[in-house]
């Protein structure tokens, strides 16, 4: 098993791997964050299978950072930890991801762990997802998904209005290479150039043919027709060609499986 750790405070981040090593000698840690931004991306990075995030963290705190993992593609298994007693809920003692108030002792470490092991042993009764974003509804997280009866299937996106300068531009969906998130809005990569629009990456997924278009990445979704291959650099990464163009794409670790076959 891979674990990540993120805590803003070295000391903390020190000890909570020492009692790891104590309570769970098996376990691999893969990484270590030091703010809620550089953890997100080591998530993309290492895949790990559980995540051990402080609440409280400069740039994006933990809860903002759990919120953004629910419609991963394998989210991880997410254990908070504060010093703060007051994000404490009696939800989490029965819910199969945890909470752990600081200092951390080792015996109640070591429950986490059973549980965690028991967890990831077994066939899960749901996704990881679907249970990190009902432990986020306790907390009353913004933008924490709320179950909704499944609407009847609409047929995939055809046409998208972007932005190019003061002109908006018709696109058909067969023109395009591929989606990148910004910041603020999501590029749509063509044969001619770069355009933008404000659809979040998320709504575009559920809009698009998944048979046509593959997320590689939270925050890419490449036309499967302009894919020429992939391979691997020299840090390990897996990276797609693309068919008449120079730029490579990064695959995240959560979504290399999508490759094995090539």
């Amino acid at each position: 098993m891979r674990a990540l750790l993120a805590d803003d405070e070295p000391h903390l981040l020190a000890y909570l791997e020492e009692q790891l090593a104590a309570a769970w000698p098996e376990l691999h840690v893969a990484g270590r964050a030091g703010n809620g931004i550089e953890a997100l991306r080591l998530i993309d990075e290492l895949a790990p299978d559980v995540v051990f995030l402080d609440i409280q963290m400069p740039g994006l705190n933990g809860l903002d950072l759990a919120a953004r993992l629910v419609d991963e593609h394998r989210a991880p298994r997410v254990v908070f930890t504060t010093a703060h007693e007051a994000y404490a809920l009696q939800a989490f003692e029965h819910a199969a991801f945890d909470y752990l108030l600081k200092p951390i002792r080792l015996e109640r470490l070591r429950r986490t762990v059973d549980r965690l092991k028991d967890a990831l042993a077994a066939p899960a009764p749901a996704p990881a997802a679907d249970m990190l974003a009902g432990l986020l509804r306790q907390l009353g997280v913004a933008g924490a998904p709320t179950p909704a009866p499944a609407p009847a299937p609409a047929a995939p996106l055809q046409w998208i209005r972007a932005a190019q300068g003061q002109e908006t531009r018709l696109i058909a969906i067969d023109e395009v290479i591929y989606f990148q998130s910004n910041d603020k809005y999501t590029s749509v990569y063509l044969a001619d150039g770069e355009h933008l629009i404000r659809t979040p990456m998320r709504q575009l997924r559920e809009q698009l043919d998944p048979q046509q278009f593959w997320q590689i990445h939270r925050s890419v979704i490449v036309a499967a027709r302009h894919v020429a291959g992939t391979r691997t650099d020299f840090r390990g990464r897996l990276l797609v060609r693309l068919k008449g163009r120079d730029e490579q794409l990064v695959v995240s670790r959560n979504y290399v499986d999508l490759f094995r076959q090539m």
